[in-house]
């Protein structure tokens, strides 16, 4: 689930999805500050950003960095569940106003 609230399920859905975001946020990153685990639960604290990309070009008034906490569940050597929690916010109102 995203911080949206939008539920993706399956392995070509996710990598569909993730194509879809590296193209309209190239550089986008994350920085874990603290994990958190407990029985193959990973709860990871830090903050998201990137760039939205305008015709190839990555301008400054497009960057955005907002804190985020993701929660992974892993089972068999396998991501089962990846959640996002972010304020999107800003990013919403960066794609708004293009």
């Amino acid at each position: 689930m995203d911080s949206l609230g939008r539920v993706q399920k399956g392995r070509e859905k996710m990598r569909e999805g993730w194509k879809r975001y590296f193209a309209m946020f190239p550089d986008y990153h994350i920085a874990v500050s603290e994990i958190i685990e407990r029985d193959g639960t990973f709860v990871l604290i830090g903050t998201a950003g990137g760039t939205y990309g305008v015709g190839g070009r990555l301008l400054e008034e497009n960057r955005w960095e907002v804190p985020a906490a993701w929660k992974a569940v892993i089972s068999d050597g396998y991501v089962t569940e990846w959640r996002v929690f972010a304020d999107n916010y800003k990013t919403v109102k960066l794609l708004q106003s293009k």
